[in-house]
């Protein structure tokens, strides 16, 4: 299965995927569209059962039942992130690495910058020439569903219920699930295979908000200011170091909330601030989107006039709320990876996940490890191993005799 994956993955990133925050179409780039087929065209190869790309971009299949009772879903994402480039990647396989520096034409990757590549010593690394992202996020996870659905259809002698597959475009840019049918799909739950590093598994998220600030100043000239002037970009300094300064993304981690100040355009006519909120606790998401809003009043009042405004919308929510009430199927992943050796790490998403949205919508779908470190950038890695043991856990999840 190695071999497999590993041959599978490498044709999968020759294939630029980048989803585009500012597309009005879906999918966003006319190349998810052309790679959808071309994953429909490799699950057909594999005599799968309803194989179809549909017009937005979102490929599923299924493999029947043959003799189980259930009917679970896979799901990955075939988008890679805009932050950084996904065109032209140049892998390099370390096999047997040694614990050191990877030289790349790019920026070295380091175990000093990273510790966590000294547990892959041994082990086989895949990682890009550092010029662009890997793409592990989520062709890794796309390799090892096939990988998986195709060792479970290898061997009639695991006895399954229905195995529904599904690849979406645009998770990156949020919309990975916009126009997913969860009816038509026909799972009674699903998992995500967009996780991280070996045994990961995660079933909670932010709860996620954007807010807007606009302040409105006015601009005369300087020489004659005095009691007239609101110098808008000032006004908008302040307004951040209003924010509790230890509620930010750097200074967080773990079940921690944060405002992120993503963008600020100002001058002293006007000043444009973009933030993000997230939480986890509904309680406390509730109260960082109160405190925005006491603050945007307060100053109001204090400047005697409403020069400042917030636009402000929830994003999505935290899927643990949902899966709370099926414990079942966080138990079946555990013990899933479990049974390939490995220690499960439940941790929680600092971030968005398709799942969530799909827990939403009615299906609920925890998230579980491909073996990817450093997504979104250059620094990008995966362990080829840990690639196994997400396929292997996929197929202890599928296999209802496994699971009895």
């Amino acid at each position: 299965m190695k071999e497999y994956i590993k041959e599978l993955f490498l044709d999968l990133i020759k294939y630029d995927t980048t989803s585009d925050p500012n597309s009005k179409t879906s999918p966003s780039t006319e190349s998810q569209f052309f790679f959808s087929e071309l994953l429909a065209g490799r699950l057909a190869e594999l005599e799968l059962e309803d194989v179809k790309a549909d017009s937005n971009g979102i490929v599923t299949a299924l493999l029947p039942s043959n003799g189980g009772n259930e009917n679970i879903g896979f799901i990955s994402h075939m988008d890679t992130s805009p932050d950084f480039s996904g065109k032209n990647i140049v892998p390099i396989i370390k096999e047997n690495y040694d614990g050191g520096n990877i030289e790349r034409r790019g920026p070295v990757l380091s175990p000093d910058e990273f510790p966590h590549l000294y547990k892959y010593r041994g082990k086989t690394l895949i990682c890009s020439d550092g010029t662009t992202l890997l793409g592990a996020d989520d062709k890794a996870g796309i390799a090892e569903i096939i990988a998986a659905v195709k060792y479970v259809k290898e061997h009639p002698e695991i006895k399954h219920g229905n195995i529904h597959i599904a690849f979406t475009p645009d998770e990156e840019i949020g919309l990975g699930t916009a126009n997913f049918d969860v009816e038509a799909f026909g799972c009674d739950y699903a998992y995500t295979v967009d996780g991280g590093e070996l045994g990961e598994i995660s079933y909670e998220n932010f709860n996620a908000a954007q807010a807007v600030i606009t302040i409105r100043g006015k601009s005369v000239h300087p020489g004659s200011a005095k009691g007239v002037m609101i110098n808008a970009a000032l006004v908008a300094s302040r307004f951040i170091a209003s924010l509790p300064e230890e509620q930010t993304p750097e200074q967080t981690d773990g079940h921690e909330g944060f405002f992120h100040l993503l963008n600020i355009k100002a001058d002293v006519a006007k000043a444009e601030l973009t933030y993000i909120i997230r939480d986890f606790d509904t309680i406390d998401f509730k109260k960082k989107k109160t405190l925005l809003t006491t603050l945007v009043n307060n100053f109001n009042r204090k400047y005697g006039k409403e020069i400042v405004t917030v636009d402000m919308h929830d994003q999505y929510y935290n899927m643990a709320d949902i899966i709370n009430k099926t414990p079942k199927i966080v138990n079946k992943a555990v013990n899933a990876i479990i049974k390939t050796g490995v220690k499960p790490l439940i941790l929680p998403i600092r971030g968005g996940t398709d799942g969530a949205m799909l827990s939403y919508k009615g299906l609920p779908c925890p998230n579980i490890f491909t073996g990817g470190h450093n997504f979104h950038g250059p620094y990008e890695y995966i362990c080829l191993e840990s690639m196994e043991k997400a396929a292997q856990t996929i197929v202890n999840i599928i296999s209802e005799e496994e699971n009895q």
